[in-house]
């Protein structure tokens, strides 16, 4: 068979990204584990093949969803310990001929340069002789000058599958060029019996479900992968479009032979009544099973019988949630093959009334087994602490972060310490845009939808507008103290950072320019929120808005559950003089401050920290351009980095250290010990333990802690340079000395300096901002502060003194740059100055 190579550096190969991931097996050449994980993204397979240079890379390649790692000979033999517990079928190896090949189980073989076609027809025969260990057979590929149709079918008979690079590929069934057709290629192995040349064909859907039998030739091959849909060879009417007439169209999804190469397997998404012309799904009789159950649903949701108890389950999410926990809890507690059947039956049902709602398909949820089946990391897989049996002991083990060595670890070590876990905002956005748009589309009646979904909170009215209800907002003396106090401090930094006077400069005798502020309009504040309570964001977000004269400030917060807001969120929205408070949450906050709604205002530009979603929206509004909105900056899970030499109080690093850890599993934070004793390390060690177990949320910090880790080294230029390199959001100095320090700092989102600058501070109270750059966005990102919501704008003016100057040097330009109006605006001023 053959198998395509795609070059990602090469853009013009671009167009043949969804032709090629019809195949099994695709190898990509020069890219990334972001583009290929973008790829699997954009085209749904993750069938492809990737090079690594190392474990490390390897690891990341599976986890996106790449099904085979190829490695070069030496690699392997360096790595081959590493790759253990790393199934056959998962590995392939790149190199000339070489004997040690013979002693290497893996799934595949690329041979470069390939000469002695005798020696490897011989290794591949004794290579598939030997079956993989959970079935398949393994292969050997080779790479040849001047590939044919014809040499890829005779290299087959020698069991050789050849490699074609997709510049040599085309789906173009006319080109008249030294390409290849992809169909004919694919075809150049496959076999046929029949007298006309037709191979036997079966369609199947998605869950390899047969459809029905068909016929193939080369001419319709070759349309299905240029269009991408079922087109097939009809006996009697010749090319036949599936579903032209009658509507049931077929989206190509995969294509491939059996093991004998004499029978061809479509699989493909039908559309439409159904594959067969009786308007059945299957030329085998009605579906049936959870696919059956699935088409139900989908007709339920558009076309329910008013009262049936499916159209009561769509519209009221709170009776399909508590049906999903309890069918849940039945199943667990089932014992009997019958009953626990029974039970799953009823779970599966809510469950998938519950996708189709949300617009999830099976489909999708195959997508995504798929994607998870590729992942050779794994997690723990514990259950969350409110579903842990209370009889069950938590986890005793000791809470310790990893430990490396400056001086040991290699260059690409280093270089994946420096790295965040890969976030893939591709599923997040495709769930966000439908409730983005929906918002636009429906204002406020999306907005309250979408808070009794979400949030399961009926609400009579979703926005309060100023003043507010004094009753609404009371607090406690103490409560209201420590506002007031971290107000003052907040209000009077961000003041400083305010420039009150225009920058005037005279660059020539009779040219002045000038660059001044004014204030962004309008914008939203969204302050997370429900069952937390956050004042501090609303502080660090509307100090700087009411600080730079923001005309309007909106601000928006998830209802806690009896639909209230947060007292002390609504006490900061009347201190900072917002006018609207939203009660709501997530992705249709975002929406409504983006768009506005009829009571709503739209903002200009949008601020504050949030989950994934909340992050995915503001990056679907900035980037449409008819909401003409703005956003802070991007976002990621919470971090720190400490630097510690031998004047650090252990107590003091391990605290500053679980600080960050405590906001979520995804949390990193990171030690960097600068030539510290063992004994002094060992103490920071037991401290961070010792603390961690005595604290509330010592559960996620178990979680955040493991993926942390320490990297001792020896000086603190050392450190410097790893700490710039990773642009921490948080970096603290427990060193001496600390602000001697500050001027090699290029990469930080805030800088805590010395043993009595705890993060919290910033956090908190001290004055400067909380809402910070993280995932390394502190090289080009600075955390919100004053100018975030000013813009500056520059003026000029000139005398008749400075037009005689400057204006040869302006007509001069833009002769050059071709530009004569801009000149002429020049000239005929010119012209009058220097006639007088």
């Amino acid at each position: 068979m053959f198998i395509p190579s795609l070059d990602l550096a090469d853009a013009t190969q671009a167009s043949l990204y969804s032709s090629l991931s019809f195949f099994g097996s695709v190898i990509l050449q020069n890219g990334n584990v972001d583009q290929i994980k973008s790829l699997i993204n954009q085209t749904g397979s993750t069938l492809y093949w990737a090079h690594a240079n190392s474990s490390e890379e390897a690891v990341q390649l599976w986890d996106v969803g790449v099904l085979k790692v190829i490695f070069t000979l030496d690699t392997y033999l360096q790595i081959q310990t590493e790759l253990a517990d790393i199934a056959q079928d998962r590995i392939a190896i790149i190199s000339t001929y070489d004997e040690k090949l013979k002693s290497i189980d893996v799934s595949t073989f690329i041979i470069q340069d390939a000469q002695d076609f005798s020696v490897l027809s011989e290794f591949a025969k004794q290579t598939k002789s030997c079956l993989l260990g959970h079935g398949g057979e393994k292969s050997v590929a080779v790479q040849v000058s001047n590939v044919t149709i014809e040499s890829i079918a005779e290299l087959q008979t020698q069991n050789l599958d050849v490699i074609v690079p997709a510049s040599r590929l085309t789906v173009n069934v006319d080109d008249k060029s030294d390409k290849l057709n992809i169909a004919e290629a694919f075809l150049a192995t496959a076999k046929t019996d029949r007298p006309d040349g037709l191979y036997t064909t079966m369609v199947v859907d998605e869950f390899n479900k047969a459809l029905g039998l068909v016929y193939s030739s080369k001419q319709s091959v070759a349309e299905s992968i240029r269009l991408g849909q079922g087109v097939y060879q009809s006996r009697g009417r010749g090319l036949w479009h599936k579903g032209l007439t009658s509507g049931a169209t077929q989206t190509l999804k995969h294509i491939d032979y059996d093991c004998d190469g004499d029978a061809l397997r479509f699989v493909v998404e039908q559309h439409g009544a159904g594959f067969c012309h009786l308007n059945t799904r299957t030329c085998f009789g009605h579906d049936s099973g959870i696919t059956a159950l699935e088409k139900t649903l989908k007709e339920r949701k558009n076309n329910a019988p008013a009262g049936s108890y499916t159209a009561r389950l769509f519209n009221d999410p709170k009776l399909l949630r508590a049906k999903i926990m309890e069918e849940a809890e039945e199943l667990c507690d089932a014992t009997d093959k019958d009953e626990v059947a029974w039970e799953a039956a009823d779970l599966i049902y809510f469950a998938l009334t519950k996708c189709v709602s949300a617009g999830v398909s099976l489909a999708d949820i195959e997508k995504n087994l798929n994607k998870k089946a590729r992942k050779v990391t794994r997690r723990p897989g514990n259950a969350k602490p409110k579903w842990e049996e209370p009889a069950v002991a938590q986890d005793t083990g000791r809470i310790e972060m990893m430990k490396y060595s400056l001086d040991d670890i290699s260059v690409q070590k280093r270089a994946s310490l420096l790295l965040r876990p890969i976030i893939d905002s591709t599923e997040i956005i495709g769930r966000v845009t439908p409730i983005m748009q929906k918002v636009r589309k429906g204002g406020d009646k999306a907005i309250m939808d979408f808070t009794r979904q979400f949030d399961r909170v009926d609400l009579q009215s979703h926005t309060i507008q100023a003043p507010f209800d004094p009753a609404m907002m009371e607090l406690d003396p103490e409560t209201k103290k420590a506002i007031d106090q971290a107000y003052d401090n907040i209000y009077k930094f961000h003041e400083a950072q305010l420039d009150k006077e225009p920058l005037v400069v005279e660059t020539m005798p009779g040219v002045v320019c000038s660059r001044f502020t004014r204030p962004i309009e309008r914008v939203g504040l969204y302050v997370p929120g429900g069952t937390a309570v956050l004042p501090s964001t609303a502080l660090m977000l509307g100090i700087p808005a009411k600080v730079a004269g923001c005309h309007e400030i909106v601000m928006a917060s998830p209802p806690r559950s009896d639909g209230s807001v947060v007292p002390e969120v609504l006490y900061v929205a009347h201190k900072v003089g917002a006018s609207h408070v939203v009660k709501a949450g997530g992705a249709q906050a975002v929406a409504a401050m983006a768009y506005g709604t009829e009571t709503i205002p739209k903002v200009d530009k949008i601020f504050g920290p949030g989950n994934q979603y909340v992050t995915a929206a503001k990056m679907v509004a900035q980037n449409d351009t008819s909401s003409l909105v703005a956003i802070d900056m991007p976002a990621g899970p919470s971090e720190v980095l400490v630097i510690a030499d031998k004047t650090s109080n252990p107590v003091y690093v391990a605290a500053d250290l679980l600080s960050q850890a405590e906001h979520g599993a995804d949390s990193q934070v990171v030690l960097l010990a600068v030539d510290l004793t063992p004994e002094h390390l060992q103490e920071i060690e037991t401290q961070v333990h010792d603390q961690a177990i005595a604290l509330p949320r010592c559960d996620i910090i178990r979680k955040s802690i493991p993926h942390s880790f320490t990297l001792s080294m020896k000086t603190l230029e050392e450190a410097m340079k790893f700490s710039n390199d990773y642009a921490p959001e948080h970096l603290i100095l427990h060193i001496e000395n600390a602000a001697s320090v500050l001027p090699s700092v290029d990469n930080a989102g805030s800088v805590f300096v010395g043993q009595y600058s705890p993060e919290s501070f910033g956090d908190y109270a001290s004055g400067t901002n909380h809402t910070l750059p993280t995932y390394g966005y502190s090289r080009m990102y600075s955390g919100v502060n004053t100018n975030g919501f000013v813009k500056h704008i520059t003026s000029q003016e000139c005398t008749a003194q400075g037009m005689d100057l400057l204006g040869d040097t302006v007509m001069r330009l833009a002769e050059i740059e071709g530009l004569g109006a801009h000149r002429n605006a020049v000239a005929v001023r010119i012209n009058d100055l220097r006639r007088k």
